[in-house]
C-alpha cells in the first residue's frame, strides 16, 4: 500500500505539473496571437500613403456625408468618385485639396488633417471649422467648405501626406495636447492607438472657451471607455452656465504646462501638439524649459499660424538690432532688397515688396509657396510638412540664413 500511495502521488504530481505547463503554454500561445495580430496591424499602417497605394495628383471625391460637429465646424466623410479603395494613413497626416471659390481667378489650395484615424478604406473624413482672422474676416476656403460644399459635391484631393504623425510602431507612452480644430490629428492619433489595442499610457488634453466649441466630446469619451490606458483631460476656460464640470469637462483653465505638471507623474513623454499659434507658442516652449529633449516634441500650428522659431528654441528671438545685414535677390523680379530681421517669413518679406509667390497654408504643408534657390542657404522655423526639393525652399515657413537669391 505503501508504494502504491508513493505512486499514486507521483502519478498526481505529474499530472499537477503536466497541467500547469499546458496552461502556461496555452496563455503563452495567446499572447502571442495577440502580439502577432498587433504587428499585422502596425504593418499594415506602415503601407499607409505609400506610393505604391497612394495616387499622384488630385483625385475625385464625393462627399458622402456632412456633419456639424459644434458651431462652424462640419465634418466631412469622403468616398472615392470611382469607388476603388483608399490607402491607409498614418495618424497625424492631413489631405490636400484644390477648391475654386466663385470670384477667385485661380484655384485655392489648402490642407486640412485627417480626423478619424487610419480605419476604412472605403472613405477619409476632416473636419474643418470656419477660419476668422484678426480683423474680423472669414477664411475663404474654410466658409466655402461650410456655407457652400453639401452631400454629393465632388472635390478634388491629394492623398494623404505630411511629417507629423505617430509612428506606432515605437512603444513609448504618449501626450496628445490640442486647442480648438486641432484636435483633429490628436483624434485620429488616439483612434488608431485604441483600435490596435495599444498598451501604452495616453494622456489627452483638449482646451476650448465652452461646451458651445467642443467638438467631438462624445466621441472622445467613448474612445476613453474602450481604452483603459487613455486619461482624459478637457479644459474650459470659460463655460457657460450649463456646463458641468466633473460631466462636460475637468479644469476650468486653459491647457497649461503647470497644469500638465500637476497631472502627468513626470516628463518623460511624447508630446503631439496642435492648435493655433499663441497656444503651441506657450506650450512648445514650455515643454523646453521644463527639461523636455526637443525630439520628444513633435507639433503642427494649423490655419497661416506657424511656431515661432524663438519657441522652438526654447528661448526668446534674439535682438534684430545686432544681427548682420545681409541681402535678399529676387532673381526673375530683378529685385535686390536687404533683409529685415523682424520679418516673420521670406514669403511675408517677398508680399511686403510687391514680389508675388504663390501662397495657401501658410503652415509649410501644401507646397505652394516652394521656390528653387539659386545661391544661398535658409533656416527653417519649423519641419516642412512638404517634402523639400533639394536646392528649394517652402518660403511660408522659412527666412534666409545669409546672402540669398531666389527664383522668384
Amino acid at each position: 500500500m505503501g508504494g502504491g500511495a508513493l505512486m499514486l502521488g507521483y502519478l498526481v504530481t505529474q499530472w499537477l505539473a503536466t497541467t500547469r505547463r499546458y496552461a502556461f503554454e496555452t496563455k503563452r500561445n495567446q499572447l502571442e496571437l495577440t502580439a502577432l495580430a498587433k504587428r499585422i496591424e502596425i504593418l499594415n499602417l506602415k503601407v499607409q500613403a505609400s506610393p505604391e497605394v497612394a495616387w499622384n495628383g488630385y483625385r475625385k471625391f464625393t462627399v458622402a456625408r456632412k456633419v456639424e460637429e459644434c458651431e462652424d465646424t462640419y465634418s466631412y466623410y469622403l468616398k472615392p468618385h470611382n469607388g476603388r479603395p483608399l490607402p491607409s494613413f498614418k495618424p497625424g497626416q492631413y489631405l490636400t485639396f484644390e477648391i475654386q471659390p466663385p470670384g477667385f481667378p485661380k484655384a485655392q489650395i489648402r490642407c486640412y488633417s485627417l480626423s478619424d484615424g487610419a480605419l476604412s478604406d472605403d472613405h477619409y473624413r476632416v473636419t474643418i471649422k470656419r477660419f476668422t482672422r484678426d480683423d474680423g474676416t472669414p477664411g475663404v476656403v474654410s466658409s466655402y467648405f461650410s456655407d457652400e460644399v453639401r452631400e454629393g459635391d465632388i472635390l478634388n484631393v491629394k492623398a494623404p501626406s505630411g511629417k507629423f504623425y505617430l509612428d506606432v510602431d515605437i512603444e513609448r507612452p504618449v501626450v496628445l495636447i490640442s486647442g480648438g480644430i486641432g484636435i483633429t490629428p490628436m483624434l485620429a492619433m488616439a483612434r488608431v492607438l485604441t483600435h490596435i489595442n495599444d498598451q501604452r499610457e495616453i494622456y489627452f488634453f483638449f482646451g476650448c472657451r465652452s461646451g458651445v466649441d467642443h467638438m467631438f466630446r462624445d466621441e472622445v469619451i467613448e474612445l476613453q471607455k474602450n481604452n483603459p490606458n487613455m486619461r482624459l483631460h478637457i479644459c474650459y476656460s470659460r463655460p457657460n452656465e450649463s456646463d458641468v464640470k466633473g460631466e462636460h469637462y475637468n479644469h476650468h483653465s486653459r491647457v497649461t504646462i503647470d497644469l500638465m505638471k500637476g497631472v502627468l507623474p513626470s516628463s518623460n513623454f511624447e508630446y503631439y501638439l496642435c492648435g493655433p499659434g499663441p497656444f503651441m507658442d506657450s506650450l512648445v516652449a514650455g515643454l523646453y524649459e521644463w527639461g523636455v529633449p526637443k525630439k520628444d516634441v513633435k507639433f503642427e500650428a494649423f490655419g497661416p499660424a506657424t511656431v515661432k522659431s524663438g519657441a522652438k528654441d526654447g528661448a526668446p528671438k534674439a535682438d534684430t538690432g545686432d544681427q548682420p545685414t545681409f541681402e535678399i535677390e529676387f532673381s526673375r523680379s530683378g529685385k535686390k532688397i536687404a533683409w529685415e530681421p523682424e520679418s516673420p517669413s521670406l514669403h511675408a518679406f517677398a508680399e511686403k515688396h510687391g514680389i508675388p509667390i504663390d501662397y495657401s497654408c501658410g503652415a509649410g504643408s501644401c507646397g505652394s509657396c516652394l521656390v528653387a534657390i539659386k545661391k544661398g542657404n535658409v533656416n527653417y522655423d519649423m519641419e516642412p510638412g512638404h517634402d523639400v526639393d533639394e536646392g528649394s525652399c517652402l518660403t511660408c515657413i522659412c527666412r534666409p540664413a545669409g546672402n540669398l537669391v531666389i527664383d522668384a
